[in-house]
């Protein structure tokens, strides 16, 4: 129950900060949250704890709770990503994580196709095979799972824990996308082929093969949806302010 509740307040505050019911710079006293949303002291301290860790508060003793401004969010966090998707910011934020894809994604597809232990090699074999059969079966479902898998362990396999651990914002914006139906119905047998020769080039080790491949990717993803954000405002942040 504790559990459930302290979801419940922190997707409350959450998706009301990022949409901007409550706004940045507000203070928000946890004696009043308590009154409002009918739970404990203790449910509000770590649903703040939480959002803290998105970027969205800040709490000071004797102060509050402090609300900030999208430039001091954690854009990797999975949280931010959905509410974002969810709110009048959806094109910005596809328009943040696409951009970050075409710039990492055709690289460690290249270090994949180098550097990449036999193991991952094979499973990106079989998963691309997989999403040639349930893509053309119409299973959007587990046409997804695997297309989350294929491009997490692309990443993964291009040996840089840096690039791995961009497998979290890339799968929310996936999930996100579909949620949205902003895929098609069915996957294009132009990128089914893309990803199998992304997959074929990685496994016969042909480096400019695999970027290649995998850039026509995400250039056709970037090319279907970048209508949604146009006029849609950038964030600047500041790297030494936000420390």
């Amino acid at each position: 129950m504790a559990t459930s509740l302290h979801a419940h307040v922190v997707e409350h505050l959450g998706s009301r900060i990022v949409r901007g019911f409550i706004p940045r710079g507000s203070i928000v006293l946890a004696a009043d949250l308590e009154q409002k949303l009918q739970v404990s002291r203790s449910v509000i301290r770590e649903a703040v704890r939480v959002l803290a860790q998105c970027g969205l508060v800040t709490s000071t003793k004797r102060v509050g709770i402090r609300v900030l401004g999208p430039e001091k969010w954690n854009p990797y966090d999975e949280n931010v990503i959905r509410w974002r998707l969810a709110s009048d910011q959806k094109g910005a934020q596809l328009r943040s994580l696409t951009e970050l894809r075409i710039s990492v994604e055709p690289m460690a597809a290249e270090l994949a196709a180098e550097v990449a232990p036999e193991a991952m090699r094979k499973e990106l074999m079989l998963i691309s095979a997989q999403m040639n059969h349930y893509g053309r079966q119409g299973d959007l479902r587990r046409f997804l799972e695997l297309d989350i898998r294929f491009h997490a362990l692309v990443l993964a396999a291009s040996g840089n824990e840096m690039f791995a651990n961009l497998a979290t914002p890339i799968a929310a914006i996936l999930r996100g996308r579909t949620e949205l139906g902003l895929m098609p119905e069915r996957p294009h047998e132009e990128a089914l082929a893309w990803h199998q020769s992304v997959a074929d080039s990685i496994s016969n080790m042909d480096a400019q093969g695999a970027r290649r491949n995998m850039e026509s990717i995400m250039r056709r993803t970037h090319n279907e949806i970048c209508s949604l954000w146009e006029g849609a405002p950038r964030v600047f942040v500041d790297p030494i302010a936000k420390k």
